[in-house]
């Protein structure tokens, strides 16, 4: 479609044409004529039959309309809509640090539909995934952007009306930062900064400039969350017991002199200043009770409330409150939960999302972001998060979110149908599992990894049919991928292949123990010829995977991904091995079978309603696997 934009386009130009071929248009005087003004208020967006408007306030918001127009004009020759923003930062925090380092195409795509959905901020969670100079060893192999790739990524954000704000940290989660020989003498625990140490200072200050540099932002979101052993290592050597949080403000108001020195504007998670108040160490306690002389000690820094868990409106109202008497407004940050295995969790992940983003609204935050963490390895794909960031932008824009709305916002958006997206669902959301999955199982994770011949969740799902609830998604998935965009269908090949592996294995190691303990071995025969196509299965699934892993991310994490496949085929292959030798007699006794199976416990909680939930080390043994 050919389209004349009459007016200023001035601070547009660079954005519309980055998203010509997005969108789906080009420019031509000869084009459709759509007027623009840029004013002050809402979006408001119309068609008449010889030409259309566009009225808008922020960049990001023409970006958001024109896509509109688009998506209207399609099925209607008049319309007019109108938005209110409700939210002054609407944003995105992707995670490049669980070994996924989403390249600059990758971000550059991420960009395109975070502009067109109307979101205006990204940050890019970096522990040491990003380049200093100073320290050589700092995300050495792990796939570091260098300054010139974040600079990239910036201006082709700005664009677009996108603010990308630095995303670090400078207390704790710097276990990858600090393993190296470089770090000893800043380093207290294994993940934690050694406070008060000048040395540690002057690493913080290259970080903070390394980091910032890139970026046309004055915003910088400096971490600090989830120091749980803060002051407990060589600083309780060379200190003796202090109270963590005078440690804590100490630290942070030294780093915060760091970035005013620097002109920004920082900004950190607050969990540690609720879990010091609490003997148990929770932040989610509304008896948490912060000291009012560390209230007042709290240096001139904004407070990022995350929370990825409660499904209570009056939750988070209450808990946005209570940070509210720490003396400001939080920042709010959600979770799209596709950190929760190999496939996303998206029940929990709309239903906290509405309750939250409702509650923000009522209570008068104006700034909340969508985090997607890569926990674990990053195993699930990056690209899942979408639907949910659709979600979070939708409600940017309006105050009630319709089923109807979203779905057809994310088909424009990203091409992709929301309904094939919601069939991820299902490979954790299975038999045994509540509804929108709230308890967080993850059985397509556990089931892919435990070992057939000790199947530490085997208990947790007797009885579940899990086979063939599995099945059932292979003609599902079939039929979502022959229908999909070129976009799409690899990703749901990937999961269609995924369905094939564990139609078979879920339950492998139950009906191997099961024909072991009866001794029918005609039974062993046949699983033992299961198995062989089972491990051919498993390597067409690592193929998929590695496909989807490099058309998205850094080299660098792939071998941790891998390694995990190849220690699945191995040991699919000595469980034939095991079997053959029991069945010709070679061994009169499986010891891994003759084990009694129990149900998994710890170290999550485990309600009826869940069947469990794990990382790869503790799943695939009982042993010590580091």
């Amino acid at each position: 479609m050919k389209l004349n934009f009459i007016g200023d386009t001035t601070e547009l130009a660079e954005g519309i044409k980055i998203l010509e071929k997005e969108l789906h248009f080009e420019q031509s005087t000869k084009g459709f004529p759509i007027y623009i003004t840029n004013r002050a208020g809402s979006i408001e967006v119309n068609c008449e039959q010889d030409h259309g408007v566009i009225k808008y306030e922020e960049k990001i918001h023409f970006f958001r309309a024109l896509g509109l127009w688009l998506e209207n004009y399609q099925t209607m020759e008049n319309f007019h809509l109108v938005e209110d923003p409700k939210f002054s930062m609407t944003g995105v925090m992707l995670d490049s640090s669980r070994n996924a380092v989403l390249t600059v195409n990758g971000i550059y795509s991420m960009l395109r539909k975070m502009a067109v959905m109307g979101l205006n901020v990204l940050m890019v969670y970096t522990e040491d995934t990003y380049e200093v100079k100073e320290y050589p060893y700092f995300g050495y192999m792990r796939g570091r952007y260098t300054e010139e790739e974040l600079r990239n990524c910036d201006q082709y954000a700005s664009k677009l009306g996108i603010e990308m704000i630095p995303c670090i940290q400078t207390l704790a989660h710097l276990t990858e930062a600090l393993k190296w020989n470089y770090a000893a003498g800043i380093r207290d625990t294994a993940d934690i900064l050694l406070v008060d140490n000048p040395d540690t200072y002057t690493f913080i200050e290259h970080l903070i400039r390394a980091s910032s540099s890139p970026f046309q932002s004055k915003r910088i979101h400096i971490g600090m969350d989830e120091a749980h052993q803060l002051g407990l290592g060589k600083y309780l050597e060379q200190n003796g017991y202090e109270e963590r949080f005078n440690i804590m403000n100490r630290h942070l108001q030294k780093v915060v002199s760091i970035t005013e020195k620097m002109n920004l504007k920082p900004m950190i998670w607050s969990d540690m200043y609720f879990r010091l108040g609490l003997k148990t160490g929770g932040y989610y306690d509304l008896d948490a009770v912060v000291p009012q002389e560390v209230m007042e000690s709290i240096p001139d820094t904004q407070l990022v409330y995350w929370d990825y868990y409660h499904t209570d409106e009056e939750f988070y109202r209450t808990f946005i409150r209570k940070h509210q008497d720490l003396g400001s407004t939080p920042v709010f940050a959600g979770g799209v939960w596709i950190w929760n295995g190999i496939s996303p969790n998206y029940g929990k992940a709309l239903a906290t999302t509405e309750a939250a983003l409702t509650a923000c609204k009522k209570e008068g935050v104006q700034e909340v972001f969508a985090t997607m963490w890569g926990d674990n390895g990053a195993e699930t794909p990056l690209t899942t998060s979408l639907p949910v960031l659709q979600y979070f932008a939708e409600h940017a824009y309006h105050e009630k979110v319709t089923k109807e709305q979203l779905e057809k916002r994310f088909y424009y958006c990203t091409g992709g149908n929301f309904s094939d997206f919601m069939i991820l669902n299902k490979f954790d959301e299975t038999p045994g599992v509540s509804k929108n999955n709230l308890h967080e199982s993850n059985p397509s994770k556990f089931l892919l990894w435990q070992d057939p011949l000790i199947g530490l969740y085997d208990e947790n799902i007797k009885g579940l049919e899990l086979n063939s609830h599995y099945q059932n998604l292979i003609s599902q998935l079939d039929t979502v991928q022959q229908q999909s965009s070129n976009e799409w269908s690899e990703m749901f090949a990937f999961y269609q292949q995924l369905a094939v592996v564990l139609s078979s294995k879920a339950e492998l190691g139950i009906q191997i123990k099961h024909a072991y303990d009866n001794k029918e071995k005609g039974v062993l025969n046949q699983l033992v010829k299961q198995i062989t196509l089972l491990r051919d299965n498993v390597n067409t699934l690592r193929k998929s995977h590695r496909t989807l892993w490099f058309n998205m991310y850094k080299a660098f994490g792939w071998e941790v991904l891998e390694i995990r496949y190849g220690g699945l085929i191995a040991r699919l292959e000595t469980t034939e091995y095991r079997l053959q030798e029991w069945l010709v007699g070679k061994v009169t006794r499986i010891e891994e079978l003759e084990e009694e199976r129990l149900p998994f416990e710890g170290p999550y909680p485990m309600p009826k309603v869940s069947l469990g939930r794990n990382i790869y080390r503790r799943i695939v043994t009982a042993s010590n696997l580091t």
